[in-house]
């Protein structure tokens, strides 16, 4: 866990610059039979930006979502994509009042599907044992998957099966070579 915590960083802090269009959905999850929230954001090209496991889905949550964004990456964005939660419009006025907001149910497909990989792991995990943990393994696990899953319908096949070599190439090179030593 700790090699992928560590690829997961090095592959955060050598992110290109995210769109200018951030989808932002929260999805509840279970972890020892108690309701979270699993918040997360990706730019308009699928990339994960962001995610965070609270307790709440309320303003505050949402504030502290936004921060740890802003926190995250230096960028502010042209526009924010969400549903129609109350919590957003509150927090997008106190943390970003220049920011141009579109609520929509169908806009928001881009995020909703990102949370696919995630209810994936977390059938075969068998549930998250706790918040920590929750949220310690889906950062890791969302750059990771994103690194390996390329946008398949927007490349050649020759494109694609190269940068899959490269993306294992780096995989081998990070993790596989320390174990080694």
């Amino acid at each position: 866990m700790r090699q992928c915590t560590s690829f997961a960083s090095k592959m955060r802090r050598q992110r290109p610059r995210p769109g200018d269009r951030w989808h932002l959905d929260e999805v509840f999850i279970r972890i020892q039979g108690e309701l979270h929230y699993l918040w997360r954001a990706v730019d308009q090209n699928g990339v994960v930006l962001d995610i965070l496991v609270q307790r709440k889905r309320d303003a505050k949550a949402a504030k502290r979502f936004f921060k740890r964004l802003l926190r995250e990456l230096p960028y502010v964005p042209r526009v924010i994509v969400t549903d129609k939660l109350k919590s957003y419009g509150v927090a997008k006025r106190e943390v970003l009042p220049n920011v141009e907001h579109r609520q929509s149910r169908y806009l928001n497909n881009r995020v909703e599907n990102s949370h696919r990989p995630t209810r994936r792991r977390e059938r075969q995990m068998q549930r998250f044992k706790s918040p920590r943990q929750a949220q310690a393994f889906l950062s890791a696990q969302s750059f990771i998957y994103g690194h390996f899953r390329q946008r398949r319908h927007l490349m050649t096949a020759k494109v694609y099966r190269e940068g899959r070599a490269t993306a294992f190439k780096v995989w081998q090179q990070e993790t596989c070579a320390r174990t080694a030593t």
